[in-house]
């Protein structure tokens, strides 16, 4: 083996090279400062210090801390618009966060390694019947502002008002305090809501299905490349299907493969 060059074999069948270019843009510290929106309860929960969470997210940090190499530094962000915005300072060196269209100006993002629908909570008496309805004069969504559920509802809803408040907590409060038509989310948290408020309702089906994935700066291009094969590969071998299962994250699924070259 070359100095200065790592071989990782991975669970399936592919062998990924670590070359010096991958870690420097990876880990230029020497560390692996992986960015985590801790507001997503899913993916992420407090462990026994703020440097220790558990869920699916940091268990799959720590893999591909593993495989680089390098010790994992999480870095905690609250919402996933202060975990986007990280970029700008280079607060981290990956991110595990929803890949959407605003956000990919500045950072490079795999495809995603797990989905998490989004509907409709709607009041007690609403006439609301279906997530069709909900884009309508006079309906009023609230959201928790950029959120990847909300930031796609900024590009796609014509009629309806969006209301967008800071974090998830705070949408449930201005939904039930100002007596809004739709508040907007992730299905696994408006399960939890949806029992706070006697007669309402979770809308069937999806508006969408938030592509949770991993970002790195734009720049880095060959760990974008070693990112995207890492993604693919921790589907494949059932990685992923393990960290939701052993985490308990209910209403998530694995991604599909993504779309050969």
């Amino acid at each position: 083996m070359a100095s200065g060059v790592w071989f990782v074999l991975t669970s399936g069948a592919m062998a990924t090279e670590i070359t010096p270019a991958i870690r420097s843009e990876l880990a230029p510290s020497g560390k692996l400062r992986v960015g985590l929106n801790h507001g997503n309860f899913l993916l992420v929960t407090p462990g026994s210090s703020a440097s220790d969470p558990r869920g699916v997210a940091p268990d799959v940090a720590r893999e591909l801390g593993r495989r680089v190499g390098v010790p994992v530094e999480f870095v905690k962000f609250e919402t996933a618009g202060k975990l986007g915005d990280g970029v700008k300072t280079g607060a981290w060196d990956v991110a595990f966060l929803g890949a959407e269209p605003q956000r990919a100006a500045e950072i490079a993002f795999t495809a995603a390694y797990l989905e998490i629908p989004s509907t409709y909570l709607v009041p007690a008496g609403s006439s609301i019947r279906s997530v069709a309805e909900v884009d309508r004069e006079g309906v009023r969504i609230v959201v928790a502002e950029q959120s990847a559920y909300g930031l796609y509802l900024a590009r796609t809803i014509k009629h309806a008002k969006l209301v967008t408040t800071q974090g998830l907590d705070s949408s449930f409060d201005v939904f039930v305090a100002q007596k809004l038509e739709a508040l907007a989310g992730l299905k696994p948290r408006l399960l939890t809501d949806v029992q706070k408020l006697p007669g309402a309702r979770i809308l069937d089906g999806q508006f969408t299905a938030v592509q949770q994935a991993i970002g790195t700066p734009k720049k880095r291009e060959a760990s974008a490349r070693f990112l995207r094969a890492f993604v693919e590969d921790v589907k494949a071998s059932g990685l992923v299907a393990e960290a939701i299962s052993r985490n308990g994250a209910q209403g998530v699924s694995v991604a599909p493969p993504a779309p050969a070259q």
